[in-house]
């Protein structure tokens, strides 16, 4: 536990009369990672992040950060840590120069004008430094608001949900920006729904669902152990494709229209491709997917998950 940068025990947060947010989560995060909270809304990923950053009294257990209890004793950790909320919004009426001047004055610091610029070059700002933070776009604001938290240089990062809302450009601008953050070696925790976000960057993912972790590891062995690494999928071969698959005893789903079979090791794939050429069906195409987070959620969920919903 001392090698660890943050440590959860048993930790729950409840609420009257019978909500429990957050139920019994335990988890432990060596420096140097992103580990990602994945879940849809309403999992409990910000609740726990909320009382990691002093904001809220968990009813239960422990939250330790650098050994310190996050919940009682904050300030000590304040210098250390660094938060972009949920629903960061920048002061509208600042240029991001003087957002970053004044933030850094809110941690007693005086910050040079070489070191505003090195931070809004880091984020890919620095063209934007005399925009009125009200012009930039969503994703700009986020970078914004990943500068600002990082003024104080932390040692630990929350990020919750950062990307939410952004067009895929941003979203990967964003990526790239974490992964580089990461490459400095400050510990990440990262907040999201999207499964290709938490699979892209993180090192380490846990699966919340109605305030408790399901699973969790390294997205790679989620995907071996919990679905089958690979898929052939056959385009447009339809029940018919799924009927003449169970006949012939090859396992098979349908799924809109198309037909999945999965081989479990990839040395048999040369084989399934065989059998299925020798069948006569009617197909648009034919392709091999490797399996993601996104069939390990379903496995372990028994949903899909579109913008943090679950499906039905």
């Amino acid at each position: 536990m001392a090698d660890n940068v943050v440590h959860v025990e048993n930790l729950s947060k409840h609420y009257p009369p019978d909500i429990k947010a957050v139920d019994g989560v335990s988890f432990s995060i060596p420096s140097g990672v992103v580990f990602s909270l994945l879940g849809p809304n309403g999992a409990g990923k910000t609740t726990v992040v909320e009382i990691l950053e002093g904001l809220r009294t968990p009813t239960s257990g422990t939250a330790l950060i650098f050994g310190t209890d996050a919940s009682k004793d904050y300030a000590k950790l304040r210098d250390r840590v660094g938060i972009l909320p949920q629903n960061f919004e920048p002061f509208d009426m600042l240029k991001p120069s003087e957002a970053i001047e004044y933030w850094a004055s809110l941690y007693d610091m005086r910050i040079a004008k070489k070191e505003v610029k090195e931070l809004l070059e880091s984020v890919g700002l620095y063209e934007r430094r005399n925009s009125m933070s009200k012009k930039l776009s969503g994703g700009e604001k986020r970078k914004l608001g990943i500068a600002l938290s990082l003024v104080n240089n932390p040692e630990l990062l929350f990020l919750d949900e950062p990307t939410t809302g952004l067009d895929p450009k941003a979203r990967r601008d964003l990526w790239k920006l974490i992964d580089g953050i990461r490459g400095r070696g400050t510990t990440v925790v990262l907040t999201t729904h999207y499964l290709d976000e938490a699979e892209k960057l993180a090192d380490d993912v846990a699966i919340m669902h109605k305030g408790k972790i399901i699973v969790r590891g390294k997205p790679a062995d989620l995907v071996s152990k919990y679905s089958k690494m690979t898929v052939v999928v056959l385009v447009g071969a339809g029940k018919e494709g799924l009927s003449e698959m169970m006949r012939r005893g090859i396992p098979a789903t349908e799924e809109n229209g198309d037909v999945l079979v999965p081989v479990s090791d990839p040395a048999e794939m040369r084989i399934v491709l065989a059998k299925l050429a020798s069948i006569q069906l009617k197909v648009k195409d034919m392709y091999t997917r490797r399996q993601t987070l996104e069939d390990v959620f379903l496995n372990v969920v028994g949903a899909k998950m579109d913008e943090g919903v679950l499906g039905q």
